[in-house]
């Protein structure tokens, strides 16, 4: 038994079979490592921005609802209440508005870490009376 395994050894070797294969596997790995590593950086990346999604449009919805409440006292005092949901959550209010009874608002929040830099997320809201008008102040048929 100890010679024909020593004999295959000897074959394999005179022939050049698997003698240029040594450390393929590892290669391999390596390769199979790195585009898994990448794959990893990739979803991180995209969890990241949608996060920030997310978070400008939460922002922009509370914003108007705190403004809707504060739409009787009128636009300044509207804006005020939405200012300061937005400042709250850290985001940056860029626009407010009111349209007849509805409070509209347009926020921005830049990602953290790297993401910062391939721009900002936006979110939009509209918020007013449930029922009874229409956002030009009159009654709904």
């Amino acid at each position: 038994m100890k010679g024909a395994a020593g004999l295959g050894h000897r074959v394999r070797a005179a022939s050049g079979l698997g003698a240029g294969d040594r450390g393929a596997a590892t290669v391999w790995a390596v390769g199979v490592l790195a585009v898994l590593m990448g794959v990893a950086v990739f979803a991180l990346y995209l969890g990241g921005a949608m996060l920030a999604r997310h978070q400008a449009e939460s922002a922009a919805d509370l914003a108007a609802l705190a403004g809707a409440g504060g739409v009787i006292g009128g636009e300044q005092q509207a804006c005020a209440q939405a200012r300061r949901v937005s400042d709250r959550m850290r985001v940056r209010l860029l626009s407010c508005r009111v349209q007849g009874w509805d409070v509209l608002v347009e926020v921005i929040v830049r990602p953290g870490g790297t993401l910062g830099g391939f721009g900002e997320a936006t979110g939009r809201a509209r918020a007013g009376p449930a029922g009874g008008r229409d956002s030009a102040g009159g009654q709904f048929r």
